[in-house]
C-alpha cells in the first residue's frame, strides 16, 4: 500500500523513514502531527479530490487513538471520500489483554487532560465499574498515580505496560499504592499504558 499511493503522511518522517528505506519504498513523505494537522487537512482532502491517494502512518499504535488522524478522516468523510484503514497495532488492546483485569467491559480514556479538568475527570472515573485504559508518558506517570490514589484508593488494581510491542516492553502489576513505590525507586522510561480496575459493586 506505501508503495502504491503519491504521498504518505508520517506522525514523524525520521522515524517512518527507516521503514521505507527498508523495504525500498521511495514514495514522498509529509509530516502530519498534532501542531499542524488543522493547517494542512483542508489542502490534503482537497489533493485526494484531485485524485490523489494519500496513506497516513503514526511511529507506534494507530492513527486516531491518541495519534494523529482523526481530524482529516473527519474531514474526509465529510467531502464523501473513501476511507479505509488497514489493521495494525493499538497498546490499549494488547495491554488490557494482557493486565489480567477484566476486558468484556472496558472504557479508554487514553491522556488525562493535562491542568485544567484532570481532577473531575479523575472523580467521574473512580465511579465507574469497568475497566479503565489510560495512555501516559513518563514525565506524568508518577503524578497521575499519585492523583489517582485519592479518589481511587491505594489498593485499587493496577497493570502497567510500558513500549508494547517494543524492544523494551515490560509489565508491572500490582495496586495503585505498590504501583507508586515501584515507579518511584525505577523512574519511568518510555510510553506507558495504565489499567485500572473498575470500582466494584457490591
Amino acid at each position: 500500500m506505501l508503495k502504491e499511493v503519491d504521498l504518505i503522511l508520517a506522525e514523524d518522517t525520521r522515524t517512518i523513514q527507516k521503514l521505507l528505506k527498508h523495504y525500498g519504498i521511495q514514495t514522498p513523505m509529509q509530516s502530519f502531527h498534532m501542531h499542524n494537522e488543522h493547517k494542512k487537512a483542508p489542502q490534503l482532502v482537497k489533493d485526494v479530490l484531485h485524485g490523489k491517494h494519500i496513506a497516513l502512518i503514526s511511529d507506534a499504535g494507530t492513527p486516531g487513538i491518541s495519534d494523529p488522524g482523526y481530524l482529516l478522516v473527519r474531514e474526509a468523510l465529510k467531502e464523501g471520500i473513501e476511507v479505509q484503514c488497514l489493521p495494525g497495532a493499538t497498546a490499549l488492546i494488547p495491554a488490557l489483554v494482557q493486565s489480567g483485569l477484566p476486558a468484556d467491559r472496558f472504557i479508554f480514556e487514553g491522556f488525562l487532560p493535562p491542568k485544567k479538568g484532570r481532577q473531575s475527570r479523575l472523580i467521574k472515573m473512580a465511579e465507574e465499574p469497568r475497566t479503565l485504559v489510560f495512555y501516559e508518558s513518563p514525565h506524568k506517570l508518577l503524578k497521575t498515580l499519585t492523583q489517582m490514589i485519592p479518589y481511587f484508593g491505594p489498593y485499587r488494581e493496577v497493570a502497567i505496560v510500558r513500549e508494547i510491542s517494543k524492544k523494551f516492553e515490560s509489565n508491572y502489576r500490582g495496586n495503585l499504592k505498590a504501583a507508586l513505590d515501584f515507579f518511584e525507586r525505577n523512574p519511568p522510561k518510555g510510553e506507558f499504558v495504565v489499567v485500572v480496575e473498575g470500582k466494584k459493586i457490591k
